[in-house]
């Protein structure tokens, strides 16, 4: 398939701090970090009013089955984290509807993120010890992917600088790709290959994941699995059941018009508890826990 490629362009943050009107959410800034096939993929970064010294930074990934979706799914997401002193980064990757890719070419984008920020880390002043993962469905995925699958590299970037997070965090990530969960059809004959179940190891950085029990999507029973999984290991991982919701339940009112925020501030708000004790964001969280 024959690809367009796409200018990334300078936008500005309107507003200031996290009480801004959500439709005024824009990055600071948009940088390509890949260049593949003729197409340009960019970072749209989010930057704190001010850094006093290296911070630490998000990077998330958009859900949307690694077939549709859109960087705009986190923007309200960036931009809480902003305020709270990290660079903040939605990412964009390759997808099935405009370019003709499959999870796999998915996954190796979400990798070629990482390690471009890591190696870039001084001119984004960011501390390349302290970068998060994160993500909701199929970008929850690769987030996990980035942290769990080992290859799928892309052959013409740095080795030597990896492209493993210190942190996960993810919204209802798909966690198993073979008929037990999410996505087999769209790996036929590699199931295992990229399923984040299967790939449990000793070592992994530290996990917090939000599911909801009425998920149709990506079965609960995944999420169970994955953290029992996760934890048998000896690995620091979380799971956040949340009664009575289903996938997506976790997208804010600027992407999910009509939301009341609950979901988004909830899981911001455990979000924000998980980085403090890592020492990534100083102070409590200044966003209200709407829901228990």
């Amino acid at each position: 398939m024959k690809l367009k490629k796409v200018a990334c362009t300078l936008l500005i943050l309107i507003g200031s701090g996290f009480a801004m009107e959500s439709q005024n959410i824009s990055p600071n800034k948009t940088v390509a970090y890949k260049e593949i096939e003729g197409d340009s993929l960019c970072l749209h970064i989010f930057e704190p009013a001010y850094i006093n010294k290296p911070a630490a930074v998000i990077v998330f990934f958009f859900g949307g089955g690694w077939t549709v979706g859109d960087p705009k799914q986190f923007y309200q997401q960036s931009a809480y984290f902003a305020s709270r002193g990290i660079v903040a980064i939605s990412a964009e990757y390759r997808i099935k509807n405009i370019h003709g890719t499959t999870p796999f070419d998915c996954v190796e984008d979400g990798k070629s993120a990482i390690r471009w920020v890591r190696e870039h880390a001084k001119e984004l002043n960011i501390d390349p010890d302290k970068i998060v993962a994160a993500g909701g469905s199929a970008g929850g995925h690769i987030a996990l992917c980035t942290a769990l699958i080992e290859g799928l590299d892309n052959p013409n970037e740095n080795a030597s600088i990896s492209s493993v997070p210190n942190a996960v965090l993810a919204y209802n990530p798909v966690l198993d790709t073979t008929n037990k969960g999410y996505g087999a059809k769209k790996v036929e004959n590699r199931e295992t290959e990229i399923s984040p179940c299967h790939h449990v190891k000793k070592g992994l950085p530290p996990m917090l994941f939000f599911h909801g029990k009425e998920d149709t999507t990506v079965p609960f029973e995944n999420a169970e699995r994955f953290n029992s999984l996760m934890n048998a290991a000896g690995n620091d991982c979380n799971l956040v059941a949340i009664n009575g919701v289903g996938h997506g339940f976790f997208n804010g009112s600027f992407f999910r018009k009509g939301s009341d925020d609950q979901y988004f501030n909830l899981t911001m708000y455990d979000s924000d508890v998980f980085l403090e004790k890592l020492g990534y964001i100083a102070g409590r969280p200044t966003i209200v826990k709407l829901v228990n």
